[in-house]
């Protein structure tokens, strides 16, 4: 088996560290793994999770990368902090697997796709919904033509209102444009923009978009987007992208098509039902149950690491993961010039 060390840098207010750490710890292809944290937060949960494949733990991330040469590196920063850790990286010669969004201005982003592809490095934002069983099959009923040519395709995704409402979190970079970009739809709704082109194949080229802070909290971010799009294939799509809830998620996506019709009810855990009617097939609603623990954070770390350690092809691209980003900033200007935006 092929082992790969990892780097992280991140630091106190890194997101979902106690989901990498465990999927590091898990993935057996990592060989060890090196934190870079300036605020030495981090180091005490790596240290009880990661055990002895914690190797050394630096202040400086830009001496983590001379020092330990680190095959990939995970980048788990705020947003506005990612691109210049994310550039060094690449600098020195390593793979990226980036917290989304990974920028503020997809102008950042832009220069650290085209370097990684000139360097054949593999840019990987943690889109990590793509990996879940269901979506994979969704992916498969659209690729194999079973719905023909796409009609629609409708999605919400819609988190707890009650984050919002906590002086803490409004404090966080989550709750700053400046920060963190925007709200809801590029931190969450960004998911469903991507399992949109993920399953279906098509490429949105333009939006409509109106955002909100419907709950009155003090933030300067949205907790509610409405997005509407056109695909490469002429056809339109809509998603509903926000915080209403007193906790938990409601999550939806719909594809029809000329022969039928797929839904994942429950987002991106299923259970998946399709329905039909090409020649060859049953006519009847189709349902795919997933199978337990084959979801979350450490599936899709697991195979970003076997990827650059060359084992597999990477679970998204550095264009893939910049299609998502322009498509959200793109609905961003929509919604702020009251104008339709194309997507390049």
């Amino acid at each position: 088996m092929k082992r790969i060390p990892v780097g992280l840098i991140t630091n106190s207010e890194g997101a979902h560290l106690g989901a990498y750490f465990e999927a590091l710890a898990r993935t057996d292809e990592v060989e060890a793994v090196f934190l870079a944290d300036p605020s030495g937060a981090t180091i005490p949960q790596a240290t009880k999770v990661l055990g002895e494949k914690l190797k050394t733990t630096f202040r400086d991330s830009r001496q983590m990368l001379r020092e330990a040469k680190p095959v990939m590196t995970v980048v788990s920063l705020e947003a506005a902090l990612a691109p210049p850790e994310i550039d060094a990286a690449l600098d020195a010669g390593s793979h990226v697997f980036a917290e989304k969004p990974g920028c503020v201005r997809v102008e950042d982003f832009v220069p650290l796709v085209q370097k990684a592809d000139g360097k054949h490095l593999n840019l990987m934002l943690a889109l990590a919904n793509r990996i879940n069983p269901p979506v994979r099959e969704a992916r498969r009923v659209m690729s194999a033509g079973l719905l023909g040519k796409v009609y629609g395709v409708e999605m919400h995704i819609v988190a707890d209102q009650t984050r919002l409402k906590r002086a803490e979190y409004q404090k966080t970079w989550f709750a700053s444009k400046a920060r963190g970009g925007g709200g809801h739809l590029i931190w969450l709704g960004l998911h469903w923009l991507d399992l949109a082109g993920y399953i279906t194949g098509l490429k949105v080229k333009e939006v409509s978009a109106l955002t909100a802070v419907v709950g009155g909290q003090p933030i300067d971010v949205e907790d509610s987007a409405a997005v509407v799009m056109r695909f490469d294939n002429g056809s339109l799509g809509t998603l509903t992208s926000g915080y209403y809830l007193d906790k938990g998620y409601h999550t939806h996506i719909k594809i029809w098509g000329e022969y039928g019709w797929l839904e994942l009810a429950g987002g991106e855990n299923g259970p998946l039902e399709y329905y039909s009617t090409k020649a060859g097939q049953t006519g009847k609603v189709e349902r795919f149950e997933p199978p337990p623990g084959q979801g979350g954070y450490t599936p899709f770390v697991r195979a970003a690491v076997r990827a650059c350690a060359g084992l597999e092809e990477p679970p998204i691209t550095a264009q893939e993961s910049l299609q998502v980003l322009k498509t959200v900033f793109a609905s961003y200007r929509a919604a702020d010039t009251g104008q339709r935006q194309t997507v390049s």
